[in-house]
């Protein structure tokens, strides 16, 4: 329009109208008219090095046979995309909150897209939401910031979120891996200073978890061990879902697994720090002493304990896992079958 200078001033489009997902849905004052009231959403937050990746792969690969079921999926590949921009707030000439109205409005298209398309349900998975692993190094405990961060995730998504979905790993392995991915992914050997952070870390699996249920009041937090259900793909759906009827392909894959010892010590020869921790008398891949391991397994198992006692009703246990399938149970004492031992004398299994 022409200004009073003879300019021309172009009016900015509402953000609504420059995606793909614009929809017709009606508007109430500017605002779209209770979006996703319909969706049911899940989330599945990690912890990092505890097979998130292959159950994002899992859930990539069966695609089709989610989609006859309702169930739709975003992982990290459509989330840091930039669907989730401003909701975790950025240096910008816009304010917090309307970096979050903006996130909000994003959000609420998608999901009405979705539901146009007959989706009921939304699995929503990325290890990132409770944090990313070089502030975990960074800090020397476990996600510190996971309370602020699941709140904003909570008023984005609204009470459409039904199940949160944490994986847990004893910390001995959960560092080590840690330091294993950082030494592959950056060439970074941890430094003495650090790794004595660490190995005095107070902060515990329990405290992650109450600083998330104080963070999504209302919402049902499930926490799986990953030593029981880290290998099977299906039984982390099952619990997030609460549905034991999932898909079976793919279950089984691993993706972005643990170096091996000697892809780590050559990692290691070529950053320089294999000489450098040889020339001090001990391996270079021994990130923690045996006391810190064992004390450790040790708050760990606490934690277990607690999660199995009820964990103060904030968070429920699940060590289900999806059984396989069906086989013979053999004759005891009479393990072979086939055409040249018969009927195994017409006994009963």
């Amino acid at each position: 329009m022409p200004s009073q200078n003879g300019r021309i001033h172009h009016i900015a489009k509402p953000f609504w109208q420059d995606r793909e997902e614009f929809t017709t849905r009606p508007f109430c004052g500017g605002v779209m008219c209770n979006p996703g009231a319909d969706m049911d959403i899940f989330l599945h937050i990690g912890a990092h090095r505890a097979a998130s990746t292959s159950f994002q792969h899992y859930m990539r690969a069966n695609k089709v046979e989610l989609r006859a079921r309702g169930v739709a999926f975003w992982g990290p590949v459509r989330l840091r995309n930039g669907l989730l921009h401003g909701l975790m707030p950025v240096p910008s000439r816009r304010s917090m909150a309307q970096q979050m109205a903006r996130a909000q409005g994003r959000i609420a298209l998608k999901l009405a897209k979705l539901e146009d398309r007959g989706f009921d349900r939304l699995v929503i998975s990325d290890e990132n939401m409770m944090g990313s692993m070089r502030h975990n190094m960074r800090d020397g405990c476990l996600y510190s910031a996971v309370g602020e961060r699941m709140a904003r995730y909570h008023a984005a998504f609204g009470t459409r979120v039904r199940r949160v979905t944490i994986s847990l790993r004893t910390p001995q392995e959960y560092w080590e891996s840690a330091f294993a991915y950082c030494l592959m992914r950056a060439g970074q050997v941890p430094d003495a200073g650090r790794v004595a952070r660490i190995a005095a870390m107070r902060r515990s699996w329990r405290d992650v978890i109450t600083d998330i249920a104080c963070a999504m009041p209302g919402v049902e937090i499930v926490a799986l061990a990953h030593e029981s259900s880290g290998g099977h793909a299906g039984t982390r759906l099952a619990a997030l879902l609460g549905d034991g009827e999932v898909p079976v392909h793919h279950a089984h894959m691993v993706r972005n697994a643990r170096p091996t010892m000697s892809e780590l010590r050559s990692q290691m020869d070529a950053c320089g720090a294999l000489g450098n921790a040889q020339s001090l008398g001990r391996d270079a891949l021994d990130f923690l002493t045996d006391e810190t391991r064992a004390a450790m397994a040790e708050g760990y198992q606490d934690d277990l304990l607690w999660l199995r006692a009820g964990a103060d009703g904030l968070a429920r246990f699940c060590e289900e896992t999806v059984p396989e399938k069906a086989g013979i149970n053999p004759v005891h004492g009479a393990p072979e079958r086939g055409q040249v031992h018969g009927t195994q004398r017409r006994h009963m299994a």
